[in-house]
């Protein structure tokens, strides 16, 4: 039986490698094209940064979305993919939202005609063009990697030591929402995806927080019962 839990694992472990290497092969030859067209372009840059970005939102919306499948209480009735898959997409998921995220920092910092620089990309306020709105990129960026390192200690931390800390992630994606509403030129063009991504995450985090208190309140009624209930050894009369 273990032998073909771990065959299953292996074959789906397989099955999100070529996922990923598929994935990164469509997106190597996207953008390839896109700076072939762009080549000497003073745009270029501006909107290599800007495609990584919308992709690294679009990837931590689905990370934040997984991360909230894996503690929903509702998991359990999902067989597929299989809990040990779901956690690997979910570290998955963070390594390339965190690599999209460096090249959209990297394609700004070097557009001198972004107006954001390096000090925009570290310090609050610092950029020229709309820095309340780049300052909240930098803040999620800031946060998330937080989040990312506290996870990646969760086998050295107790539980109460780094999950509240991982709960910031929901602050982080708020951040980066904000920041892709206000900082995008062409923000209008992709208000139905931030608000469509917005109300996906908001949706499944009550639904979480429903099953949860509903659970919650079963759980007490249970424990109010059976204290109740007359004991063995000396009933009602």
């Amino acid at each position: 039986m273990s032998a073909d839990r771990a065959g299953a694992g292996a074959s789906q472990t397989a099955r999100l490698v070529v996922a990923g290497v598929v994935s990164g092969g469509v997106t190597g030859v996207l953008v390839a094209r896109g700076l072939a067209a762009f080549a000497g372009s003073r745009n270029a840059p501006w909107v290599l940064g800007r495609a990584a970005g919308i992709t690294a939102y679009l990837l931590m919306v689905a990370l934040v979305l997984l991360g909230l499948l894996l503690s929903h209480p509702g998991r359990v009735r999902l067989r597929w993919p299989s809990a040990p898959t779901r956690v690997r997409l979910h570290v998955t998921l963070a390594a390339l939202t965190l690599a999209f995220t460096a090249l959209h920092v990297l394609a700004l910092v070097s557009d001198r005609w972004a107006g954001v620089g390096w000090r925009g990309a570290v310090l609050p306020l610092g950029a020229t063009y709309r820095p309340l709105a780049v300052t909240l990129g930098v803040a999620g960026l800031d946060l998330g990697v937080v989040v990312g390192v506290t996870a990646a200690l969760a086998g050295h931390l107790p539980a109460r030591a780094w999950w509240p800390v991982h709960k910031v992630a929901a602050v982080a994606l708020l951040a980066v929402w904000v920041h892709g509403l206000l900082a995008g030129s062409d923000t209008g063009a992709l208000r139905a995806t931030y608000l469509g991504t917005g109300a996906a995450v908001l949706v499944v985090a009550l639904s979480r927080y429903w099953w949860r208190s509903a659970l919650d309140v079963a759980s007490d009624r249970a424990a109010d019962a059976r204290a109740g209930a007359p004991s063995v050894t000396g009933g009602r009369r």
